[in-house]
């Protein structure tokens, strides 16, 4: 039974009610390694189906992933039970009507077909390139599948493949980072992936401190795209551009960054992970976020539209319903490319300031600000004359992504989709597509341990 098929039967189990179903179904493969070992190669074959039931103004919502008759009856009177104690929401909403969805990419037979074996080689390949270095980190790929069926006579469906190649090459005093993402495994190379990252390791030993205060910066994609999701989580959304907590309160239609930074959300964009609609059934398109440097939109669900007024209408943008009271999210963003050929290049327009692979352990200290905090990890370095030079031990930082953004150096010609997904609960792949960039406002705040074990 394919997930719409099955979707359409919990419907028909809800007749005589407004409701609205989401089959999610997964079958992954998942090789992590550590040291010189591969272990936990898995594989996860699950289908999950998302009842919501709506009653006036509440709305119940549940799922399981127990999909035979007894399972749906069983769901369908929790979710009746759900909506009877449910607080009213204002405005109600209904589900979506049909609506027509675009094309997009995004399913490749090979990438379904993987076995656990083979992820498991993959990972062993990637354990050999970075000897004599340890190797921790993961292979992963997964097809899903995503139905949506509501008593509205909505009906999408749409299937899609990921895979991701993660490694931290590490030692005592050492470790480097790199990864790949795509929706064709055969376009991942863990073995190159593992090569990176102990290139990146190898020179970090012997880190130095470094003291506090603002530095030129060059950010690899993977930095950069990290903090542009954290920062659009709590931006670009619109409830929380309704409820008055988001930095873009006040600023839509100002100039805020540098000419150069053109940001949207782009789920239909090939180059990342590719999705036709959300999880109301509601068609995605490409949002124009930020157009050189000037604040343009949020992405809205059909509640948060409704709420909103005006004629707005959904982008494309909700959760599924067990997260929907986060609002609306951009899951697929892409900051526009220079003309830089090469990281180097970047440093040499730098001059004099630090190198960052990777960030980690983020928060977000403002949201009305926009200042985010966290650590750098796994290749950080002085830039000394344009040159990346001697290694830093882990750096504290507290960036305002207006001084990151604001007077920007340069980006890549090359963009690399970052992985943003953890693969916990129901696998929904998502990434950013980022260049990397250099800036003259990298907030230091103090240093931590050194790279390695």
């Amino acid at each position: 039974m394919t997930a719409l098929e099955l979707a359409e039967r919990a419907l028909e189990l809800a007749a005589h009610r407004t409701a609205e179903i989401v089959v999610q179904s997964e079958r992954s493969t998942f090789a992590r390694f550590a040291g010189t070992e591969v272990h936990q190669p898995t594989l996860v074959e699950n289908t999950v189906v998302q009842m919501s039931v709506f009653e006036g103004d509440r709305v119940g919502a549940v799922s399981s992933n127990r999909v035979d008759e007894q399972g749906l009856e069983a769901l369908l009177a929790r979710a009746d039970e759900a909506a009877a104690s449910a607080p009213p929401r204002s405005p109600a909403t209904i589900p979506a009507e049909p609506a027509e969805l675009p094309a997009v990419a995004g399913y490749d037979p090979a990438t379904a077909a993987l076995a656990p074996a083979e992820q498991a080689g993959a990972a062993r390949t990637a354990l050999d390139a970075a000897a004599p270095l340890g190797a921790y980190g993961y292979v992963t790929s997964g097809a899903c599948e995503l139905a949506i069926a509501s008593s509205a006579g909505a009906r999408s469906e749409q299937r899609f493949t990921d895979a991701v190649a993660l490694v931290i090459a590490a030692a005592d005093g050492a470790s480097g980072y790199a990864g790949q993402s795509a929706w064709r495994a055969g376009e991942l190379d863990p073995a190159a992936v593992a090569r990176d990252a102990a290139a990146t390791a190898e020179r970090t030993r012997d880190a130095q401190g470094l003291e506090a205060g603002t530095y030129r910066a060059v950010l690899t994609p993977y930095a950069l795209g990290e903090l542009l999701q954290w920062f659009g989580y709590y931006t670009f959304s619109g409830l929380a551009l309704l409820e008055e907590r988001s930095f873009l309160t006040g600023r839509i239609g100002n100039r805020v960054f540098d000419p150069t930074i053109s940001l949207a959300d782009d789920a239909l964009d090939p180059r990342g992970f590719p999705k036709a609609f959300d999880f109301e059934g509601s068609p995605k398109r490409r949002v124009e976020l930020v157009e050189e440097g000037v604040v343009r939109n949020v992405v809205w669900d059909r509640a948060t539209a409704a709420q909103a007024g005006s004629g707005r209408r959904s982008t494309g943008h909700a959760l599924s319903a067990r997260e929907r009271s986060f609002g609306p999210m951009p899951l697929a963003l892409s900051l526009a490319a220079g003309e830089a050929e090469s990281l180097e290049e970047l440093a040499e327009r730098v001059g004099g300031g630090i190198f960052v692979t990777r960030v980690h352990y983020l928060g977000v200290v403002d949201e009305r600000e926009g200042i985010i905090t966290g650590t750098t990890r796994d290749g950080t370095f002085r830039i000394r004359a344009g040159r990346i030079a001697e290694p830093l031990v882990n750096l504290r930082f507290a960036v305002s992504i207006t001084d990151l953004l604001g007077e920007v150096l340069g980006l890549t010609r090359e963009t690399t989709l970052v992985n943003q997904s953890d693969f916990y609960d129901e696998r929904y792949p998502y990434g950013t597509l980022a260049p990397g960039l250099a800036t003259t406002r990298f907030a230091v705040t103090g240093t931590g341990a050194g790279p390695g074990l």
